[in-house]
């Protein structure tokens, strides 16, 4: 009897402990407001993509997602304070290529690995870099481009949103395998595109998004993209590679990222809801200078995986670090 009352006792504890693991799985999700942290600043890339993926989410799962600004250290402290959350589906992150491929080879030390204590979730956007120039540089095309840069190396000087961004590893790139001399000048953000409007730096490889609207206007020329393919947005500009550097790839990319942990249920309600909505985006994205993706989490895990080995070869060489 006694036997047959503890096996009662001890069963019935199990399932009084396993219940609430078990609700979390089964339970609707989200059943209230959504934090979506941001690792940049407001007005960026990345806060672009974030802000209005997030209104169309909170359209279709009836809940607020409220986009947190946590900038800093390459993104790292909103990487952190993202991977440090509660796996409960209520704390998010949109990412990009940065904190997540390149910065654990580029920093000596990182508090989290941003490869193992966030889970993918869904890729929203490819957004290619573009070589651009001040027009004062006498180029229009990759060929003339190179030209120039080979007869006046006191004046390649390239601009980059900071050491070991995808701006400045796209300019080393290009001036290794093309074979000149270039001076990179690393800033801070967008203080980098101000000096190269103002002729201070000649050139930068920078997100399309943050440069569309100069291109068009004249205040600066486009002369190749570093993505793959030609970007929809700019089908006229030619791709690095096909100017001569065939598997030239240097683009940025963002998703949604949650803490390890995170219950399957709410993996995959995110997933489907931003795949659903990402079609309603895709005019406006494109226009913007982003490519729109979507996909299955174990796509964009794979894909995660083979950017972080492509970078970790490209800043070892290019000899980048930061602490």
């Amino acid at each position: 009897m006694d036997d047959l009352f503890t096996r009662r006792t001890v069963l019935a504890g199990a399932a009084a402990f396993a219940a609430p693991a078990l609700w979390a799985q089964s339970a609707a999700w989200p059943e209230r407001s959504v934090r979506v942290i941001v690792a940049f600043t407001a007005g960026g890339t990345t806060d672009i993509l974030a802000r209005a993926e997030s209104q169309k989410l909170a359209e279709k799962l009836r809940q607020p997602f409220v986009i947190d600004n946590k900038p800093g250290a390459g993104g790292n402290i909103g990487t952190e304070m993202a991977a440090r959350s509660a796996p409960d589906g209520y704390t998010l992150i949109v990412n990009s290529v940065g904190p997540i491929a390149v910065n654990p080879t580029l920093y000596t030390r990182l508090n989290v690995n941003p490869l193992t204590d966030l889970v993918p979730i869904v890729q929203i956007a490819d957004v290619p870099n573009v070589l651009i120039v001040h027009p004062s540089v006498p180029a229009k095309t990759m060929e003339e481009f190179i030209a120039w840069a080979k007869a006046n190396p006191s004046q390649a000087n390239y601009g980059s949103t900071g050491v070991g961004t995808s701006s400045h590893l796209s300019g080393y790139m290009l001036a290794k395998r093309a074979g000149f001399t270039a001076t990179h000048v690393p800033y801070k953000g967008a203080d980098a595109l101000k000096d190269l409007l103002a002729g201070r730096v000649q050139m930068m490889f920078a997100t399309i998004p943050s440069v569309i609207q100069h291109i068009q206007s004249g205040g600066l020329r486009a002369i190749a993209v570093s993505s793959a393919k030609r970007s929809r947005s700019m089908p006229d500009v030619p791709t690095v590679a096909e100017r001569g550097f065939p598997g030239f790839e240097a683009g940025s990319w963002f998703g949604f990222f949650a803490p390890k942990g995170t219950p399957d249920n709410v993996v995959a309600t995110l997933n489907k809801a931003v795949n659903e909505v990402l079609p309603s985006l895709g005019d406006q994205m494109i226009k913007e200078g982003a490519d729109p993706v979507g996909g299955t989490p174990e796509q964009f895990r794979q894909f995660v995986m083979k950017e972080y080995e492509k970078w970790r070869v490209v800043v070892r060489e290019s000899g980048a670090t930061a602490t």
